[in-house]
């Protein structure tokens, strides 16, 4: 359980050791997702590239959170990490440290996304890219599973962007 009411409550370390306020991102959907290199998903970060470079100039974040809690499929320091996600995958979209998303040592943007949005087997998160979106209100949150590609939860994205909803009024 968190104390925090909303998302833009929260801060995060960027892979770069700089504080991030998720203030900053107040009124824009962001799409927070536990990352791994060397994990079956990994291709993912393709789609998650994507949707940066498409939707992000219309005001979508996406946030990745590299985490070594599942079969150790994140091994990687920081620097490794971004090396291996820029060259592979050409990432551009903010990295944090490596976090974890369970247990003791839960990460509060996890902590606060598990409140708000349980698993179909609780609230734990079961593995690597597992996806979280998170309106622009900071307060709603959305899970998707790992298998669920980034590219499928467009249309769950676009009604959420800046304008949009000026647009649809």
């Amino acid at each position: 359980m968190t104390d925090s009411a909303s998302l833009y409550d929260l801060t995060f370390t960027d892979n770069h050791g700089r504080e991030v306020a998720l203030s900053d991102f107040a009124g824009k959907p962001v799409l927070v997702v536990n990352t791994a290199s060397k994990c079956g998903f990994t291709p993912q970060y393709d789609d998650l590239q994507k949707l940066h470079e498409e939707l992000g100039p219309q005001g979508l974040v996406v946030l990745g959170f590299p985490c070594d809690q599942f079969a150790h499929q994140e091994p990687g320091d920081d620097g490794q990490i971004e090396e291996f996600c820029k060259v592979n995958y050409g990432v551009t979209f903010p990295l944090s440290t490596k976090i974890d998303v369970n247990g003791k040592g839960t990460h509060p943007v996890f902590a606060f996304l598990k409140d708000r949005a349980g698993g179909v087997l609780g609230s734990s998160i079961k593995w690597n890219f597992t996806k979280f979106l998170v309106g622009p209100d900071g307060r709603t949150v959305r899970r998707y599973a790992p298998k669920t590609k980034p590219t499928e939860i467009v249309a769950d994205i676009t009604p959420l962007l800046p304008g949009e909803a000026a647009a649809t009024d």
